[in-house]
């Protein structure tokens, strides 16, 4: 009962309202306020008056300006970067190293011997200066079905307006297209034209071995490739020998087989607290050129690349070229990179919240953005062509593509690679990292061996520990390649510049300098708004009440009748006889007109008249 009590209570003062004009509760706020200013307009005089009410608007304009400055500021999220240059111990890079040739061709020359013969004879054909006049006519007879799928063509552009499309074998000009179709024997194709027939030819065998290789297992790939005990002739890390042993192996699409070295899968990441060369790694290694594959690898050397560790290494984007028979020298800079997060940039810390499957996470491998680019564009090439490409690793459930199983992927890999549309929407669903760490390398080269050392280096690397013959060794064609960080490394934070601190402060030192107020001072302020919107609600409820009132009396210009007064108005004085010619023996008596009705008992009078009256009919 007390809970009714109280409600209705509060109901009654929330129909009573605060009780106060406008005028009266701003008077009683000025006189009561902590801010200094208002309490001056009401207590002085005229003229100061004016002033003092001046000079507070002027105040209270200049705080909100600069409140409005600092929100601004708060919600632009800037951040500050701070750079710290100096070395200090840190985490030697991880070093990937591959062959430019990613297959030994002895290994498989067997997959590739039709398509051999089918790039010979297409650049006998372009090189023949006189039609006919080749050896192709005496050879065994091509077999065409590669060369079907994905041809070859001249495209003469002499008229703009209508090129003509023609078969390299029906034509000896230098300029040649590949020709990618939808299907077999579509209209639907898209070309690729070159202006030089060498660069024509190698884009064309490219795509035709990915065909043929994404077949192959991926062991006998692996096993096809250059192993470590073949690659890596000699290992120095500082002051420490190492050898293949400890080199991790990883298959990369591009390179074939790859060996990375201080990966940090298996083991701890070695430490680095000197720089210079003589802490760094130094590597010989064998490239074997003369068992280059010859239409696919035109550059012979060793594919370097330095990253971070349990990292996916994209040599293709990142890697450099150790050129064979040199010397080459790489000084490293380490930059690390620590990004604010969201809203303050657009990073991710683990990759979670990109909308795009890691496909390298097979790899056991951190997130990036080249992982994240290539991920999405697999992904899209999955579902828009029914298989993957040979370069990336495969989503679950689907297999690669190849001319047999899938006859148009090439069409649907050169539309999809061409759609401006597809890119940008892999550009926006990646992110980068927040934490990153980049290597600035400095190379230098050198011919190695020198002609004095070449008679007596050769024969060391050209035979085992026991003395057997190493193949592939004793010619000019090894790499030997150092790592060395140099004597600084750069080390750069992002911080958040204006936090919330700083923000409450500034307002409470900008509302304190111009108004001498406080916390408090925002809150009387809050109460004088809600009572002003308490007062404005009640009396335009009341407003529409006198509105309503005003609608119901325009029926009646004058005061309204008494029950009476309408009564009397519909009142029977007496009927009016017809004046009939009615014998008067027949005619009826008159009748008594009828009486009004005794209404007055129905008038409100008032309780002691009622009294009086009781009283004088019981004596």
């Amino acid at each position: 009962m007390n809970l009714k009590k109280y409600l209705v209570r509060a109901l009654h003062r929330l129909q009573k309202g605060p009780g106060y004009t406008y005028k009266e509760l701003l008077v009683w706020y000025c006189d009561n306020t902590n801010t200094h200013g208002p309490k001056r307009i009401i207590k002085e005089g005229p003229k100061k008056k004016l002033i003092w009410f001046f000079l507070t608007l002027l105040f209270a304009s200049l705080v909100f300006w600069q409140w409005g400055i600092l929100i601004n500021t708060y919600l632009s999220y800037n951040v500050t970067s701070s750079l710290s240059i100096g070395f200090k111990t840190m985490k030697f890079p991880a070093v990937t190293i591959c062959n430019a040739n990613p297959f030994k061709y002895s290994e498989v020359k067997h997959l590739l011997k039709e398509l051999d013969r089918l790039i010979e004879a297409a650049l006998e054909r372009i090189l023949q200066p006189t039609p006919g006049n080749s050896s192709e006519n005496t050879s065994a007879p091509l077999n065409l079905e590669l060369w079907n799928q994905i041809p070859l063509v001249l495209i003469d552009e002499h008229d703009k307006d209508n090129p003509v499309i023609l078969d390299i074998f029906e034509t000896n000009q230098t300029a040649g297209g590949n020709e990618t179709c939808s299907h077999q024997g579509s209209d639907n194709c898209t070309y690729r034209n070159f202006t030089s027939a060498a660069q024509a030819v190698t884009e064309w065998y490219i795509l035709q071995s990915t065909s043929i290789l994404s077949k192959v297992p991926l062991h006998e790939r692996i096993r096809m490739g250059y192993q470590a005990e073949d690659m890596i002739l000699a290992c120095l890390y500082g002051a420490e020998p190492c050898n293949y042993k400890n080199f991790t192996q990883i298959y990369h699409p591009d390179h074939g087989n790859c060996y990375i070295f201080n990966w940090g899968m298996d083991e701890e990441a070695l430490n680095s607290s000197n720089p210079g060369a003589e802490f760094g790694l130094k590597l010989i290694l064998d490239i074997s050129q003369q068992d280059y594959i010859p239409y696919l690898s035109s550059a012979a050397g060793a594919r370097l690349m330095l990253h971070q560790q349990k990292s996916f290494p994209f040599l293709k984007d990142q890697g450099i070229y150790a050129m064979a028979g040199t010397e080459t020298s790489i000084g490293v800079l380490v930059d690390e990179l620590e990004r604010m997060g969201y809203p303050y940039s657009d990073c991710t810390m683990n990759g979670s919240d990109v909308p795009v499957k890691n496909l390298y996470s097979q790899y056991n491998t951190s997130y990036s953005i080249q992982a994240c680019l290539r991920s999405c564009f697999q992904n899209h090439m999955a579902e828009i062509c029914g298989c993957g490409h040979y370069m990336f690793p495969l989503p679950e459930g689907v297999n690669y593509c190849n001319n047999e199983d899938n006859p148009g992927w090439a069409y649907c890999y050169s539309s999809l690679r061409s759609s401006i549309k597809q890119r940008q929407i892999c550009i926006d669903s990646c992110k980068e990292t927040c934490n990153d760490t980049q290597y600035k390398m400095t190379i230098s080269m050198a011919d190695w061996p020198s002609e004095a050392s070449e008679v007596t280096l050769i024969p060391c690397f050209a035979t085992d520990i026991d003395g057997s013959p190493l193949p592939g060794t004793g010619t000019l064609s090894n790499v030997r390649a150092g790592v060395q960080l140099r004597g600084s490394a750069a080390s750069a934070h992002s911080a958040l510049l204006p936090q919330i601190v700083w923000l409450l402060s500034s307002l409470g030192g900008q509302f304190g300098f111009w108004m001498g107020g406080s916390v408090l001072c925002l809150i009387e302020f809050g109460e004088i708004i809600i009572d002003s919107l308490w007062i404005t609600i009640i009396n335009v409820i009341g407003w529409c009440k006198g509105l309503k009132q005003r609608r119901a009396r325009a029926r009646y210009p004058d005061a309204p009748p008494t029950v009476s007064e309408l009564v009397e108005a519909h009142t029977n004085l007496g009927f009016q006889h017809e004046p009939a010619a009615v014998p008067r023996d027949e005619a009826l008596p008159p009748e008594p007109g009828t009486p009004p009705p005794n209404y007055d008992s129905l008038r409100v009078q008032p309780l002691d008249v009622l009294g009086a009256d009781s009283d004088a009919e019981t004596e």
